[in-house]
């Protein structure tokens, strides 16, 4: 039988291996000057003015969420075709997550993000699904327009800086995405990122926070702000002690503990320096799969955009016609050709935590891009005879599966 080919390992080698050593030889492990570093090679890449990492991109949502006042009261405009993460740092705030359905590209529906502000939106969260950046023209003219802003209610100085909703990106999957030729990171007021085990740029779990606010901000301010309240909210880190003569701290307000530590800091910066190469082979095994799954009428290809180049994160593959029960035989018939697939994501109105105040059925794009999407392998390792593997195994499972159907009908 055939080595399996799991879903989307690490790219850990002894290149990893040494900087990480190096870092837990040092003296020094948790947050100090390889997260400093890393922060500020990640605002370069991204050409975004001021980067906090953080343990989460998770805790970094809900960080700016608090940041820019958000609260009971207040709503949050989100897809329901996303992760969780999206709509629970709503909820960690007290404030009301108002979904809204997606395209047929995964992502988040402009004109029904219109239709859903109120008095009482704070902030959109748009989602880049698999890689691929939404549409921040559309979303940032619709912010920033004179009949959007003359309904918004500012209750913080945050607020009344900025006069307007907050786009708040939920870059989870698309680091080193671009639209119209600026990277994700610097399309925004606020980008979040994802640096969990299975993500393009991993320090095993992380992530980080980018802001691109308006000139009226203080971006060093709001990088201290970050730093101190992903510590507890305490005045100074253990750095700062060893570096000063003064060892009293103060802890102005209640904050979090949620900050990077050298260590993942060290993976990153080794994954950072060869990203480029990372989504180049990503990109080539996508186009290796495009051009496989092209003659095939069952087969509906990832979007494409000629103004984007996405970060090559999922090969999300849909099967055009397949029900929910079918899509899931077909992965059960890939999985015993010992290939590992999975699906992105259950939409929120699927789960527990939100069916009972949500609707599936008021959501048919996210209902019919989620029954259909099987998520292939992609990463770097992968070798062109596997894909040439994982191609065959899906060909033969649907083929299987829809030859069942068209027998018992």
């Amino acid at each position: 039988m055939s080595e399996a080919i799991p879903f989307s390992p690490p790219w850990i080698d002894e290149r990893v291996v040494e900087r990480v050593t190096e870092v837990l030889l040092s003296g020094w492990i948790t947050t100090g000057p390889k997260t400093k570093l890393f922060e500020q090679q990640l605002s370069e890449y991204c050409g975004t003015t001021t980067t906090i990492c953080l343990s989460s991109a998770t805790a970094g949502l809900e960080m700016v969420l608090r940041w820019y006042g958000v609260g009971p009261g207040d709503e949050v405009i989100i897809p329901a075709y996303t992760y969780c993460a999206t709509a629970n740092v709503v909820m960690h705030v007290g404030a009301t997550p108002v979904m809204v359905d997606v395209g047929s590209d995964f992502n988040i529906d402009v004109e029904q993000v219109e239709a859903a502000i109120t008095e009482r939106t704070k902030v959109i969260i748009p989602v880049d699904i698999g890689g691929m950046p939404c549409d921040y023209d559309a979303l940032n003219n619709l912010v920033t327009s004179a009949q959007v802003k003359e309904q918004f209610s500012a209750n913080t100085k945050e607020q009344e800086q900025l006069g307007r909703i907050l786009m708040l990106a939920d870059a989870a999957h698309s680091v080193g995405a671009s639209y119209k030729g600026k990277k994700t990171g610097s399309l925004t007021d606020v980008t979040v990122f994802s640096f969990h085990a299975v993500k393009n740029l991993t320090t095993a779990e992380g992530g980080a926070v980018s802001f691109c606010l308006p000139p009226q901000f203080d971006h060093k301010a709001i990088y201290q702000y970050f730093a101190v309240n992903s510590l507890h909210g305490q005045s100074k880190d253990a750095l700062a002690k060893t570096q000063g003569s003064d060892w009293r701290y103060d802890v102005a307000q209640p904050g979090y503990k949620c900050n990077m530590t050298d260590i993942q800091a060290a993976m990153g910066l080794v994954a950072l320096e060869r990203y480029e190469e990372n989504l180049s082979r990503r990109k080539t095994i996508t186009q290796q799969y495009n051009a496989a799954f092209q003659p095939y009428d069952w087969a509906i290809l990832p979007p494409s955009n000629e103004a984007k180049e996405s970060a090559y994160h999922l090969y999300m593959l849909r099967i055009k016609g397949a029900t929910e029960a079918q899509r899931d035989a077909i992965i059960q018939a890939i999985k015993e050709q010992q290939v590992a697939v999975n699906v992105h994501f259950l939409p929120l109105p699927l789960l527990t935590a939100y069916k009972d105040k949500y609707s599936i059925k008021h959501f048919p794009g996210a209902w019919s891009n989620y029954s259909k999407e099987i998520s292939l392998p992609l990463y770097f390792q992968l070798t062109n005879e596997q894909v040439e593997r994982i191609v065959k195994a899906v060909a033969t499972a649907v083929e299987k599966v829809l030859k069942h159907v068209e027998e018992n009908i």
